[in-house]
């Protein structure tokens, strides 16, 4: 308890403007240096164990600093007759399955293999690794390259379009391989 003590009677006037000054107000400022104590308070051999109290005092003060201002994010209240917003579903795409086996079909050998294992049959990564030999940054690697051509592919073949996150956002149908 000395070393808290000793810790309190020296750096507490200047913890307390630190923390008034950075909080706002003197209140939330007290608050804070009392959080910074308790802190102290619950290290193991109190601060008796660290070489410079002060940086570490200073250290807590601003890391609780930091959590404060994340946690008081401005909130803007609403009305309690706001209607609830409708997400919009997302465009239609049962029609590009129609699409698809033919544009796998025209890929390479392996490009299909690794598409049609991972993500059509649902086998992880790592066990598409082990079946063709490969290890997991190259297994991971092949069918990233295969996803990248199939998409090109289906940009071009199909004539797919996609929004900014990606998802399908529109196509022409290509008849089936007969």
């Amino acid at each position: 308890m000395r070393c808290i003590d000793d810790a309190w009677s020296r750096h507490e006037a200047d913890l307390r403007r630190f923390l008034r000054h950075r909080a706002g107000s003197n209140t939330e400022g007290d608050d804070l240096l009392q959080e910074v104590f308790l802190r102290a308070l619950r290290q193991n051999n109190g601060l008796c164990g660290i070489d410079n109290p002060r940086a570490w005092l200073f250290h807590v003060a601003r890391n609780l600093l930091i959590d404060r201002l994340r946690l008081s994010k401005a909130q803007v209240p609403l009305p309690d007759d706001l209607p609830a917003g409708e997400d919009e579903p997302p465009p239609r795409v049962d029609g590009l399955t129609q699409c698809l086996p033919r544009a796998l079909a025209e890929l390479s050998a392996q490009d299909r293999e690794a598409i049609t294992l991972c993500d059509i049959e649902g086998i992880t990564q790592q066990e598409f690794a082990q079946r063709i030999g490969l290890t997991l940054p190259a297994a991971k690697s092949r069918l990233q390259r295969a996803r990248t051509r199939l998409k090109r592919h289906l940009s071009a073949a199909c004539q797919v379009s996609f929004d900014a996150a990606g998802h399908v956002a529109g196509f022409v149908p290509r008849p089936p391989l007969k």
